[in-house]
């Protein structure tokens, strides 16, 4: 049995009819054309998924719609909507990306960490950004850069 459920998206109040069985990936994807969440393993392993839900990274294939009935959900388009942040402009910087499939994983996941712990430890960024699987360039750029967007948040220069 379909049901109604709200939940705000980058800013915007929603109200959607889906299905007990619809996961959230599935909706945000086909009904909301949120691109930036991708389809990756389907076990929540990846990270390709990641949203911000109530200030917290999720993976979304792995929860279902009804779930979010109620939440606030965050995805790189809501970021980006007055073009790259700086955050983005960085990871390019330091060509932390090949494909970028994994991308809004890790834009998130920084975002997340630099929200809640603008000073974070090499342990606290690793712990971060596990759960976010790059096939292409590996970590070496990804964790660079991210120690340099520290570096500025720090200083005050970002975020």
């Amino acid at each position: 049995m379909e049901r109604d459920i709200q939940f705000v998206l980058n800013g915007l109040s929603r109200t959607l009819r889906v299905k007990p069985s619809d996961k959230l990936i599935d909706v945000l994807r086909d009904k909301l054309a949120v691109n930036s969440v991708k389809y990756g393993c389907g076990k929540g392993e990846c990270g390709a998924c990641t949203i911000i839900l109530n200030g917290k990274t999720v993976r979304s294939c792995i929860m279902y719609a009804v779930e979010a009935d109620g939440c606030e959900i965050e995805t790189l388009e809501g970021f980006q909507r007055l073009g790259k942040t700086a955050i983005q402009e960085i990871f390019a910087r330091h060509n932390s990306f090949q494909c970028g499939y994994c991308a809004p994983g890790f834009i998130l996941s920084t975002e997340e960490l630099l929200r809640n712990n603008p000073d974070p430890t090499e342990e606290d960024i690793k712990k971060a950004l596990a759960g976010n699987l790059c096939r292409c360039t590996g970590y070496k750029n990804i964790l660079e850069a991210l120690r340099e967007m520290v570096e500025l948040s720090k200083a005050g220069n970002i975020l």
